[in-house]
């Protein structure tokens, strides 16, 4: 973020719509890429999405100018939704029911190690490109392909090259047969009818968006804050900060795994809520060290709110489960909203007061923590049953 309002200099707000157009896309095709998938199939709408994500990146590589980039990142956004709805069913069947639990934190522990080494990437990238001797051949020939103000843009040659890798591989796979679930499956149009005549189904769909609008407003504007504020350098304090960031996300993750053995979900979105007010008032008001490590510290905070919410949500219909995860989805555009609102609020009183705002959202889950009334709740063990060494009660 830091570099792109350099590079064009643009305001807080404009630098906003940028997430904005990607989060705007995931919003407007969760439900259309349900419908499209069970028309096309597991294989067909994955090409689909990686063109569209290739087509997007490679776009902007080629005209890497603000306005290409509000289009290609709304692209690219339109691919990545139809991932979302794609990935899991596609998982379950190909690794096996048996094993899609395994598969499912697995997937979430690359996403986490991607989220973590690619800002360290670009960190390497920029050190290399501003250090020209030492620069490999290769890496001067993805230099030349940027504009010389540019040098960022690398990172899109990389992604273009990273798409087609990946549409080759898809191609020379052979898919298994993919055969939703009733609850993977986009439901007639009665389905959403009925469940938007529910006030739950509302709150729960806000509470998506104010996670992950939360979430992104943290990530994008952290590094921008830490430089405006502090002085860090967004190519290196910012850039870490930001790797750390997703990285201790994946970590929490995986310690949730455990927690919520132990306790109610709807405890453990309390404590989640608690723990990243603290954190966020620790990165925004506290001294510069305290501010650099308290940021990071914040995705561990978060990491599990969005699937407690979306637990406790699924859990608390009936029916029409797969029409809900696609709301839910939808919800995903709070990536696009809250993020802008932090921009436009920076534009009018500085950026430490844009990102406040970001207490409004956590209270808001804070507050779904006590609200919820799940029809079923998750099932917890105690010490004793969680370590026992019993075929019926060993999980760990």
């Amino acid at each position: 973020m830091p570099a792109i309002i350099e590079s064009y200099h643009i305001s807080l707000t404009l630098a906003a719509f940028l997430p904005f157009s990607f989060f705007l896309a995931y919003g407007i095709m969760s439900i259309p890429a349900g419908i499209l998938i069970e028309k096309y199939g597991g294989k067909t709408s994955m090409i689909l999405a990686f063109s569209l994500n290739f087509i997007g990146v490679f776009s902007f590589s080629l005209f890497p100018i603000y306005g290409m980039a509000i289009a290609s990142l709304f692209v690219v956004g339109m691919g990545m939704a139809m991932l979302q709805v794609i990935i899991n069913p596609l998982m379950r069947v190909a690794g096996g029911e048996e094993n899609f639990a395994f598969y499912s934190i697995f997937g979430q522990g690359v996403f986490g190690l991607a989220s973590f080494i690619s800002p360290l990437f670009y960190v390497f990238l920029m050190g290399q490109f501003s250090e020209k001797s030492s620069t490999s051949n290769g890496l001067l020939a993805l230099r030349k392909l940027s504009p010389i103000n540019l040098p960022w843009v690398s990172m899109y040659w990389i992604f273009s090259l990273l798409f087609i890798g990946v549409l080759i591989l898809i191609f020379l796979l052979k898919f298994p047969s993919l055969e939703l679930k009733e609850e993977e499956k986009s439901g007639p149009l009665k389905s959403y009818q009925d469940l938007l005549k529910d006030s739950q189904v509302w709150i729960y769909f806000l509470g998506i968006m104010a996670y992950v609008g939360t979430e992104q407003g943290l990530a994008d504007w952290m590094s921008k804050f830490l430089k405006v504020y502090y002085g860090f350098n967004p190519e290196n304090e910012g850039a870490h900060a930001i790797s750390w960031f997703w990285g201790t996300m994946a970590i929490g993750c995986l310690l949730g795994l455990a927690l919520l053995k132990l306790i109610d979900a709807k405890k453990a979105l309390k404590i989640s809520c608690i723990f990243a007010i603290l954190c966020l008032s620790l990165a925004l008001w506290g001294s510069k060290s305290i501010s650099l490590w308290a940021f990071p510290l914040c995705g561990f905070c978060i990491s599990l709110i969005f699937s407690l919410v979306f637990s406790l949500a699924l859990n608390s219909v009936s029916q029409y489960h797969g029409s809900f995860s696609g709301i839910l989805c939808s919800g995903i555009f709070g990536g696009a909203l809250i993020p802008f609102l932090i921009g436009w609020i920076g534009d009018q009183g500085g950026l430490k007061w844009g990102l406040t705002f970001l207490y409004i959202p956590l209270f808001f889950l804070f507050w779904i923590s006590f609200w919820a009334k799940p029809l079923v709740d998750n099932k917890i063990y105690s010490w004793k049953e969680l370590f026992s060494k019993s075929p019926e009660n060993k999980l760990i």
